[in-house]
């Protein structure tokens, strides 16, 4: 379990912000001036109120608060309804737009891959999420997908992208399936092909898939990564080529969506935050159709550094955003 902590003689009452992922539990205490107080990560094999319990004890311990000091807590992530405690809960794309834009003022251009999907978020002077594009629909790209990049190659998966930077890029890596990729990647371990040149390439063909993504909501800058992948130097690197301008990276990548409901629990609690106008399920079931609907996939920008929109992307409904904040 990692945790950090920030000066806690600022006197004051605190809020706790709580992202439940698909491989990790996050969690940030925030103060009442909206500072990031302590934050935990926990490592997890699948969802699990355990982990998150953790997380949450960790932030506490990090920001030196008892669950007593906390006057609201906001949860998010694949598994946000799973939170013990939880006032409300937010979807992660308002979270992480949010907690990017505290980390990193000025952002304008969010891309968060997690454990189970990627995402690209366009964001405004406020951190309020102008357009959004999702890949849910498989592994591809994501946290999952290097798992099992690293276990065909049987190296750790913190040394994975150390390793793709030692490589060349030049082998033809055709599957962004997860399984299937697998596949490939032992048949070219079987070839006698280098691992290193191995995750140089699907590190390659996974920036130009993000890169795809990117272009449904079109791109900007300033660019930052969130997420537990942004800490891989060669997806990085990649991402950054195949967008042709600088990902920055953010001093705690994995905790922006914490922090971002940790912010919102603040607003929420300080009475500066616009009530929903429908409820959760109403707005998971608008937030899913606004992916299938608003901004569908583009299959011609999967693997095609050099595909673009004649438009920027279709812009997420004032009334959406509103829901989904």
């Amino acid at each position: 379990m990692a945790a950090t902590s920030a000066d806690k003689t600022t006197p004051g009452w605190f809020v706790m912000g709580v992202d439940l992922g698909s491989t990790t539990a996050k969690a940030a205490v925030v103060d009442q001036d909206g500072a990031l107080r302590g934050s935990s990560v926990v490592q997890m094999g699948a969802v699990s109120r355990e982990a998150v319990a953790r997380a949450m004890d960790g932030a506490m311990a990090a920001a030196g608060v008892a669950q007593s000091d906390i006057r609201r807590t906001i949860s998010t992530g694949y598994g946000r309804k799973l939170v013990p405690g939880a006032n409300r809960t937010f979807t992660e794309i308002t979270c992480h737009a949010r907690g990017a834009a505290a980390l990193h003022p000025g952002v304008r251009l969010v891309i968060d891959i997690g454990g189970q999907d990627s995402k690209a978020i366009i964001v405004d002077d406020d951190g309020l999420v102008e357009r959004f594009a999702m890949n849910d629909r498989c592994a591809s790209g994501t946290g999952r997908f290097f798992d099992v990049l690293a276990r065909a190659l049987e190296v750790d998966i913190d040394a994975v992208g150390e390793l793709a930077l030692a490589g060349s890029e030049g082998l033809e890596v055709s599957s962004m399936c997860a399984t299937f990729a697998e596949t490939e990647v032992i048949s070219l371990l079987a070839q006698g092909r280098e691992k290193a040149d191995i995750a140089a390439s699907v590190h390659k063909a996974v920036a130009a898939r993000t890169l795809g993504l990117v272009a449904q909501v079109g791109k900007a800058t300033p660019t930052v990564m969130t997420g537990g992948v942004a800490k891989n130097p060669a997806a990085r690197l990649h991402v950054s080529r195949a967008l042709g301008h600088p990902v920055e990276l953010l001093d705690q990548p994995q905790i922006a969506g914490a922090y971002g409901a940790g912010l919102l629990a603040r607003d929420d609690y300080a009475g500066t935050a616009q009530a929903p106008t429908s409820s959760d399920a109403a707005t998971e079931e608008q937030f899913r159709a606004s992916l299938s609907g608003g901004t569908p996939h583009c299959q011609d920008c999967d693997g095609r550094p050099g595909h673009s929109h004649s438009g920027t992307g279709e812009p997420v409904p004032l009334e959406l955003q509103r829901n989904i904040r």
